[in-house]
């Protein structure tokens, strides 16, 4: 068993990193500013995450948020996260907030981290996972104008989130911190056929819940941000009222147990990991997403009441861009074939890849895959990978840079693939390929992914940790 518990102690080829910050004397202190505004949709819409949803939402459990935590340091470099109650962003939806956020407020890329908790009891955003929720009885034209409307609406959301916590920037300390919550599990079990899913208790795993603690000059919780590798997956499909599943539970514990604080999620490398218990035929799972976030919530508060590591600056952030290679995109021969399969989401696939085809005269052999890293000085570092990354990211990074001062998160920027390492993409199934054909990617990525994105990681960090070595040296 491989498990991980951790105490205290359109961008084609395009290469932009960016690189800001300046050298602060030890126990210099920070500003931060919080903000939350209501996501939840108006009315009824199309619920994502599951593609054997006939019908679109009735009504809402928990109301949904974006919230940010911006900070600034004693240079005064500025940087903003947002965590998000949804599924995901799409590279479209991401681009849009980080263009107006750039206009309005001067920030640039790098300087804006977008995570999102992974919910599959959120809406639909843009056209992400089109195949999957035009299956079987699925979503019709529209469904599809109502999303863009919600998805327009949502982007405005968040930019202004982005400002109110501009505004309430003032005074604070910052300390880190790490707690535990078992109720995550593997989800991939060998068959005889292949890798299905079901419950590995033998299966890699990160328990681990990162902590950051935000107070105010007086030493009082104004905020705090957590994380945690799982799929928001424990109440089903056949619940359609809107939530933040367990994370949403755990977030509403935190801020009824610290009064005028803001709890922000950030999802982990928890592609291939359940809850667990969750739902099944007999169970919604609503009441198993109450038990986790409360268990969440109490690690949460365990920690934070015990022994916490202060965080200093200066706080550097980059944001780069890279290819990742597809395996090689099947021939406009092969896609027709598929046409006549008797899986209409493999006929689906095939109808928007013969789309492309028409439109670019080729698929794709890469795509542009997002980093983002931000350094706290010797204290943090921050690293946001997109899409759904399995926890072989999680915990090799973990073992090659240390587990204490590493917060490593998935979902983050762009949400538009399951990321699978080298093992994964050999066992294959449904993170490694199998959901490919939901996202409407050409195929499996090839056997270099892991390695290349690592590699990105090691680069970015040591060329941050490189500048604040060297700035700390100069008279």
């Amino acid at each position: 068993m491989q498990k991980l518990k951790v105490f205290p102690a359109a961008l084609p080829l395009v290469l932009c990193v960016m690189l800001v910050g300046a050298v602060l004397p030890a126990g210099a202190s920070w500003k931060a500013g919080f903000a939350k505004v209501r996501i939840t949709p108006h009315g009824s819409l199309w619920m994502a995450g599951f593609a054997a949803r006939t019908g679109p939402s009735q009504g809402t459990l928990l109301e949904l948020h974006a919230k940010a935590l911006a900070l600034q340091d004693e240079s005064g470099h500025r940087a903003v996260l947002v965590t998000t109650d949804l599924l995901g962003l799409p590279l479209s939806v991401s681009q849009n907030i980080a263009q107006r956020v750039q206009q309005q407020y001067g920030l640039r890329r790098d300087q804006l981290l977008l995570n999102s908790s992974h919910t599959h009891s959120g809406p639909v955003i843009g056209t992400m996972l089109a195949v999957a929720y035009e299956g079987k009885q699925g979503m019709d034209a529209e469904q599809w104008a109502a999303v863009k409307v919600y998805t327009g609406y949502l982007e405005d959301r968040v930019v202004k989130v982005v400002g109110e916590a501009l505004h309430h920037l003032r005074p604070a300390t910052l300390s880190l911190g790490h707690g535990e919550a078992d109720f995550a599990i593997n989800r991939r079990v060998k068959t005889a056929t292949g890798y299905v899913g079901g419950v590995n208790r033998d299966g890699p795993v990160d328990h681990d819940v990162p902590i950051l603690i935000v107070r105010d000059q007086q030493g009082k919780i104004r905020g705090i941000v957590f994380g945690y590798a799982c799929h928001n997956t424990t109440i089903g499909s056949g619940f359609n009222k809107f939530s933040g599943d367990y994370a949403g539970f755990a977030q509403r514990w935190l801020e009824n147990r610290y009064r005028g604080a803001i709890a922000m999620f950030m999802q982990g490398c928890g592609a291939d990991a359940n809850p667990y218990p969750r739902w099944n035929k007999e169970r919604s799972g609503v009441e198993f997403a109450r038990q986790h976030g409360e268990e969440l919530g109490q690690a949460v508060e365990k920690a934070t009441e015990g022994s916490l590591l202060p965080v200093s600056g200066p706080l550097k952030t980059a944001f780069k861009v890279f290819p990742v290679r597809f395996a090689g995109p099947p021939t406009g021969a092969a896609v027709e074939a598929q046409l006549k399969s008797a899986d209409i989401y493999v006929r689906k696939h095939a109808e928007a890849m013969l789309k492309i085809i028409d439109q670019k005269g080729q698929l794709p052999a890469t795509y542009p895959y997002s980093l983002e890293v931000w350094q706290f000085g010797s204290s943090l570092t921050m690293v946001a990978l997109a899409g759904e990354c399995v926890v072989d990211y999680d915990l090799r990074l973990k073992k090659e840079l240390g587990p204490d001062r590493l917060w490593v998160a998935g979902y983050s920027n762009d949400v538009f693939a399951y990321i699978p390492s080298l093992r994964i993409l050999k066992e294959g199934g449904y993170e490694g390929g199998g959901a490919m054909i939901y996202y409407g990617q050409p195929g499996p990525f090839a056997p270099g992914i892991e390695e290349t994105i690592i590699h990105e990681v090691h680069e970015v960090i040591g060329s941050l940790r490189g500048q604040t070595e060297a700035e700390s040296k100069t008279p």
